[in-house]
């Protein structure tokens, strides 16, 4: 608002200065902030009545980058000789990128080689719809960014707009059956072969078409070189 001053700004000495930085972060985001400013407002929250910005300094000549101070163990940042509330505020950002980390591998786990697929396929297939096809939609380091059914296997437009909105790069089709399928004239290898073609043509990849039944392990099209 208009004539509203920042809290803060017309502060001086380390109160202000604590001032200004919130203010600057709120206002234009971290990128605003150097990566000991950042540190420097960490250690506010434990260090209250002192300019904090040396100790941050100092941290990160120590260990060279502020992630490897958020990898520290608490013997060093002890040895340095802060208090356990500032190791403890320091180590948590490691806790939290870890935790954010597995819950991301358990949301798109990463389907790179068959071991990996043959993992992810025996969580999810076991209630799929049989002769259901279903298309993976994989990014650049083969995560998975959707899993879902694809019930034209006569146009693969609907596929190419999907994957262009979803930024995938490659895909991989599977199909849980009841019954043997006559492969070679199967409208699903028939569909693997002009998804395949035309993936080429867009830069993407059709990795493999698995078939997924009961009491057999699944099937690649691929390896049999079906397409």
């Amino acid at each position: 608002m208009k004539g509203t001053a920042v809290r803060g700004a017309g502060l001086t000495g380390a109160q202000g200065h604590r001032g200004r930085m919130r203010a600057r972060l709120f206002r234009y985001g971290a990128a605003s902030l150097a990566d000991y400013e950042l540190l420097e407002m960490l250690l506010f929250h434990t260090i209250p009545r002192r300019d904090t910005k040396p100790l941050a300094k100092s941290l990160m000549h120590r260990f060279g980058s502020l992630l490897a101070v958020f990898r520290a163990t608490a013997r060093e940042l002890g040895a340095l000789g802060l208090n356990d509330r500032s190791v403890r505020i320091l180590m948590f950002p490691a806790i939290i990128a870890e935790r954010l980390a597995l819950s991301e591998a358990r949301r798109r786990p990463r389907l790179g080689d068959w071991e990996q697929l043959s993992t992810y396929l025996a969580e999810v297939m076991t209630n799929a719809v049989p002769d259901r096809f279903r298309l993976l939609y994989l990014d650049n380091r083969n995560r998975l960014l959707a899993d879902e059914p694809v019930d034209d296997l006569t146009n693969t437009a609907p596929v190419f707009r999907r994957a262009l909105a979803l930024q995938a790069v490659a895909f991989i089709g599977v199909q849980k059956t009841l019954a043997p399928l006559h492969l070679p004239t199967s409208p699903l290898r028939l569909f693997a072969q002009r998804l395949s073609e035309e993936s080429a043509a867009l830069a993407m990849i059709l990795h493999d078409v698995v078939v997924v039944s009961e009491r057999r392990p699944p099937l690649s099209l691929r390896r049999k070189g079906l397409f």
